[in-house]
């Protein structure tokens, strides 16, 4: 049984930030509708890389979902509608704001189509003077602290290439739904759900909140950063955290031979030992993590020298034999083709039946109970027939007219 079977959801979302949440809930085992015009997702054409098959933006975030179509610009469209709503459990959107008001149904209008109704609502902005800006993946990124304090020192603002805008957005929304669904069952109600972009990643960013706070009582000592104004700095690889980090390099020196190392207090004497400088460890210019924050990069410098002469992966053994924190930087090859990673379920090949077998990546929360199986994305509106059967009663003559006039 799948933890969360039974449980039907309306997917109206697009993009990614939508369907990143959907998919999670899909994966769980709930049974998600994705709702689409009859043009489709427009990523299904984005970022092609088949001619005439979905993308793989598309087929990567819409996994073990499926797929109808449904002029909702139609007054028939409109009458399928409430009635899909009224057999849901959870409706998702992430459409500008207003734009499902302006369809006909505000809040107070699918309440009253369905009082136990779970509706989330994804939007760029909470309400203020950003409400109506465009939202993207960056641009979240940028208002909610992340750009700030993200690259070298003396360089500019840099983007992560972690979504943390878009699919962080998704995270957050999969457990606002599943805190309604939890608390419906106590109340017999549903309740709106809203999660803003900005608000997700300041949330993935509180910890440069912490350090703007600290900074009041001075310089931010964890920081190799040569000085400290008003506002927390870019600080390059710098954990930021109470145990110093840096990405050392490795040879043969390609752009992702480096390796991540932390120095915890208790791991200064092996790595002493291990770089060839075993003084350094009752050095009290060094022998203490007080002394050593004060030369941070030189530290690192010295670990560095030590690293240019093996590959990421003999660093890594030897570190690892002294119980030294650290990990080698993986590029998004070496991921793809992780046998660890395969064997967890967290890279896994998908067939489809337009553009072939295709990697992409497993659910990465694990339920002992109802493990989780990746299937397909749905073809547009693959399952249009099955469900208004399934679940309204429409019929094939039916269909046929819904067709012929546009509806579907």
């Amino acid at each position: 049984m799948s933890a969360l079977e039974g449980v039907r959801v309306l997917d109206m979302t697009h993009v990614q930030s939508g369907p990143s949440a959907t998919q999670v809930l899909a994966w769980l085992g709930a049974d998600v509708v994705k709702l689409e015009a009859p043009t489709g997702d427009i990523t299904r054409r984005q970022l092609r890389d088949v001619d005439d098959a979905d993308s793989l933006y598309f087929t990567m975030l819409n996994c073990n979902k499926r797929s109808i179509t449904l002029n909702m610009k139609s007054e028939r469209g409109k009458e399928i509608f409430t009635r899909l709503v009224a057999e849901s459990d959870v409706l998702v959107e992430n459409f500008g704001p207003g734009t499902v008001d302006r369809m006909g149904f505000p809040w107070e209008r699918l309440r009253e189509i369905n009082p136990r109704l779970v509706y989330a609502s994804i939007k760029g902005f909470g309400d203020g003077p950003y409400t109506h800006f465009k939202a993207y993946e960056v641009v979240a990124q940028a208002m909610g602290g992340s750009m700030s304090t993200t690259g070298l020192e003396d360089g500019p603002p840099l983007a992560t290439g972690a979504q943390i805008g878009d699919s962080g957005t998704g995270i957050h929304t999969v457990a606002g739904i599943l805190a309604a669904l939890l608390q419906r069952e106590r109340t017999g109600r549903g309740q709106r759900v809203s999660v803003a972009m900005q608000h997700a990643v300041l949330n993935l960013c509180r910890v440069k909140l912490r350090d703007q706070q600290r900074l009041a009582r001075g310089p931010l000592r964890e920081y190799p950063n040569a000085g400290f104004g008003d506002e927390v700095p870019r600080s390059g690889n710098a954990s930021g955290g109470g145990q110093p980090g840096w990405a050392v390099r490795c040879k043969p020196g390609g752009p992702n031979d480096y390796l991540y190392v932390i120095v915890q207090p208790q791991g200064w004497a092996p790595i002493a030992r291990l770089i060839g400088r075993p003084e350094l460890i009752e050095d009290p210019e060094w022998a203490t993590p007080e002394a050593r924050l004060s030369k941070l990069d030189k530290m690192f410098a010295l670990i560095e020298e030590w690293t240019l002469g093996q590959d990421k992966w003999s660093a890594l053994a030897a570190l690892n034999e002294h119980n030294v924190p650290c990990g080698p930087i993986l590029s998004t090859k070496e991921i793809i083709e992780d046998s660890s990673l395969a064997d967890n379920d967290m890279i896994v090949t998908v067939d489809h039946p337009e553009r072939g077998p295709f990697r992409t990546v497993g659910c990465p929360i694990k339920l002992s109970d109802s493990p989780v199986r990746i299937d397909r994305s749905p073809l547009l509106g693959e399952h249009t027939a099955e469900i208004f059967q399934e679940r309204l009663g429409i019929g094939a003559a039916e269909l046929t007219e819904l067709k012929a006039n546009g509806v579907i």
